[in-house]
């Protein structure tokens, strides 16, 4: 769930929500949004991925690739400033 991003926690939130392999072509439409459960859920949705990683500010995260982890950036006002796949 994303309520960690309102304690300042991040990390991956498996879902079933997706099929498997992430797809980044309808991402950009998040870019700009709050960072919230709800977003969350719907970008799930829209990328098809299973597993949702949200990075904080400053936050170190693995360099291994998923095809079926969606990865979501946000600034210190929880403002999404990047999404990608891997």
């Amino acid at each position: 769930m994303l309520a960690a991003c309102t304690t300042a926690q991040s990390g991956e939130v498996p879902r079933q929500a997706g099929k498997g392999a992430c797809r980044s072509e309808q991402l950009n439409q998040f870019v700009g949004q709050k960072a919230d459960a709800a977003t969350g859920a719907k970008m799930l949705e829209v990328s098809g991925a299973r597993v949702l990683r949200w990075v904080a500010p400053g936050m170190a995260v693995t360099m291994d690739f998923r095809e079926d982890r969606l990865t979501v950036t946000y600034d210190a006002a929880y403002i999404i400033t990047q999404a990608s796949c891997g």
